[in-house]
């Protein structure tokens, strides 16, 4: 079904892997349609606790547009966004269960935006990022200035879309730009000990709490407390805050299914 990414679903979690390791796994139009493809069957399916995305070959996580596919594609960078890349990122933030990015190399453009995408990133501390449009005379994209500020506040990211400077896995922990940093080594065992915990997590809350943060930074209180209470309703509904409460009284771990 895919031709520039490895997908794997397997016991609630999917693995999605781009595949272009020649191009330092350049997101060309095609690449773009995968990943929100996948992203959506991920979604579809009741059984997914938790979506872990990488790249292929131990350089690159993705750097960024492959622009020789898109001059020769015809269409103008409006329409390749619009068309291709939001698409992309709007269904990474919007699928109610969590995305962990292993970031196994560098991450640049708009391969950078898209690992900001996801809710957690776990880096080698050899990886970088950088937002370097501004080095081909672009501004950042795909969704790179709703999430920069967000993490890192507005005059740092000024500096980091203004300068395109790479930022490696440990300052970009320090600056809140993504969550660990590990040896190239550990990578793998720090990625699945946080597969291991959203794969046994409440995933319906998990996918609550995400949709109502998306809000956070456009709504007022009364609205998120609106919002809080919508889905707390729904939340204490669900099988998974039954056994939640019920292990609590009962002082026993708590078996979610994640409904």
């Amino acid at each position: 079904m895919y031709q520039n990414l490895l997908f794997d679903n397997n016991d609630g979690v999917v693995r999605i892997s781009l595949n272009r390791p020649a191009v330092h796994n350049a997101l060309s139009l095609d690449l773009i349609g995968e990943i929100t493809a996948a992203i959506q069957e991920a979604e579809k399916d009741p059984t997914v606790r938790v979506i872990v995305l990488t790249g292929e070959g131990d350089k690159a996580f993705c750097s960024g547009a492959d622009l020789k596919t898109a001059m020769e594609s015809g269409k103008s960078a409006g329409e390749m966004l619009r068309d291709g890349y939001n698409p992309m990122i709007e269904a990474l933030r919007n699928i109610p269960k969590p995305v962990i990015c292993k970031l196994n190399g560098l991450a640049v453009g708009a391969g950078c935006s898209l690992a900001l995408a996801c809710d957690i990133i776990i880096s080698s501390e050899d990886a970088y990022l950088s937002q370097m449009f501004v080095h081909i005379g672009l501004m950042p994209d795909a969704g790179a200035s709703f999430f920069l500020p967000r993490l890192v506040g507005m005059a740092k990211a000024f500096e980091l879309a203004s300068t395109g400077r790479k930022v490696y896995a440990p300052e970009a922990v320090q600056i809140g730009l993504i969550n660990k940093s590990v040896s190239r080594e550990k990578l793998e065992e720090a990625v699945e000990e946080a597969v291991s915990y959203y794969r046994n997590a409440p995933t319906a809350a998990i996918g609550a709490m995400k949709k109502v943060l998306n809000r956070s930074y456009e709504s007022n209180l009364s609205e998120i407390l609106n919002l809080e209470a919508e889905n707390q309703d729904i939340l204490f509904k669900t099988r998974d805050a039954a056994e939640g409460i019920s292990s609590f009284f009962q002082k026993k771990k708590p078996d979610y299914q994640g409904r």
